[in-house]
Parts: C-alpha cells; sequence; structure tokens
C-alpha cells in the first residue's frame, strides 16, 4: 500500500471512482490498475458505501499514476478524463446540492444561473464531504476552481498537470448543471508541477449542447 497522506475521500467517493473505472476499462483493467497501485485488497473488496473519510488521498495519487504508467501520460489523461465523468455520472451528482439539480424548477432557471450554481455546488460538496479544501472564484470570461490538496497530485512531482479525473468530474458536471452543454474546463496550476495549489480554468461560455429548457420554453411561446 502506498505510504498514507492523512487526508481522507469518503469511502462512497472512492467507491464511486472505482465503478467508473471499471466502466470504462473492464474488470480486468481495473483489477491490473489496482495492482499496479499496490492496492491489491480493493480487487476483491471495494469501499463500502458510507461517507466515513477512509480513503487515503495517497491511493488515488497511485491510481493516477498507475494509469499514466500503463497507457502513456497522453492516453493515461485521456482514460483518467473519462474515468472522471464516469464517476460523476455513477452518483457523484447525487451529494448535497447537486441532488437538487435533478429538480424541475432547477431546470427552468437561466443557463448562466444553472452553471453557476453547479460549479459551485461541485466545490461544496468536496469541502463537505472530504479533506479536498475547494474553493471557487470568478476569473472574468471563467470560472477558476482551486484545490489546495488535490488527491490526484498528492506526493507527486511532474513537468505537467496531472488532476486529470478531476478535470472530468468538473467537465460532466458542468453539463449535468448546464443541461446537456458541454465546456472547456483545463488544469492551468498544479502541485505536483510546483504549484501552490490545483486550478481549473472552467470557462462560462458553451462549446456545444442544446439548451433543453430554454428549447422547452421556446415551444410553450409558440404554441
Amino acid at each position: 500500500m502506498p505510504e498514507p497522506s492523512g487526508l481522507y475521500y469518503p469511502n462512497r467517493f472512492a467507491r464511486l471512482f472505482l465503478l467508473a473505472m471499471e466502466d470504462v476499462m473492464g474488470q480486468q483493467g481495473l483489477a491490473t490498475i489496482l495492482s499496479m497501485a499496490g492496492l491489491d485488497t480493493y480487487i476483491d473488496t471495494p469501499p463500502p458505501d458510507n461517507l466515513a473519510r477512509q480513503f487515503d488521498f495517497a491511493y488515488m495519487a497511485a491510481l493516477s499514476q498507475a494509469l499514466e504508467d500503463m497507457y502513456g501520460t497522453r492516453g493515461g489523461r485521456g482514460i483518467a478524463l473519462r474515468i472522471g465523468r464516469a464517476t460523476f455520472s455513477q452518483g457523484f451528482k447525487s451529494f448535497g446540492m447537486l441532488a437538487g439539480m435533478a429538480h424541475p424548477a432547477y431546470a427552468a432557471l437561466p443557463l448562466e444561473q444553472r452553471t453557476d450554481l453547479g460549479v459551485r455546488a461541485m466545490a461544496a460538496v468536496f469541502t463537505r464531504f472530504s479533506d479536498q479544501t475547494t474553493t471557487v472564484s470568478d476569473g472574468g470570461d471563467a470560472y477558476l476552481f482551486t484545490v489546495e490538496n488535490s488527491p490526484m497530485a498528492w506526493g507527486r512531482t511532474s513537468e505537467r498537470p496531472v488532476c486529470h479525473a478531476l478535470a472530468g468530474i468538473i467537465q460532466e458536471g458542468m453539463r449535468w448543471a448546464s443541461r446537456s452543454y458541454e465546456y472547456h474546463v483545463q488544469e492551468i496550476a498544479c502541485r505536483a508541477a510546483g504549484a501552490d495549489a490545483c486550478t481549473f480554468k472552467v470557462s462560462k461560455n458553451p462549446i456545444g449542447g442544446v439548451d433543453r429548457s430554454a428549447r422547452a420554453a421556446a415551444i410553450t411561446s409558440e404554441s
């Protein structure tokens, strides 16, 4: 097992992450990555489905490193992004304020308000349920999603950002909050690359998708 950091995700976060890995890579792929990361104990026994903070950040870092070791820097990045997006879809969206975004009243809000609430809700979920302290600030045409202690970067050294799974979670979270729009998410600073914190630039302007609530309102007004 990797040397513990003393900082933790709740078991449910880790369980969702491993389920997402299996969804993207298959059962054998997951088992291989767990073994490479020194986490063989989770091959047959996944983390329990509870909110106890017991899955160490060092384990997340080891999984991220194993993905790069197995697939290379570029390939590992692509796989990690997919895993992050699948993690959100598997159940991350059921936490805290994110759960309320399934309500029809939320869908009726203007797009800008939905995405603003969504990105801030994601940060609040991480801060409330885990040891990942996360804040959101206004960067003009983008949000700055700042993680003080990213588990993917914990104890790692790299020439470039490594928190690709977190970027994937944010991407899918923005799509969920906006009701189908895609948003550009880029990690512009990373502790693994020498920064004080890991910062993601999240564009406020969508790059694709259909605003279903706006379309529904237009259809109603035409009828």
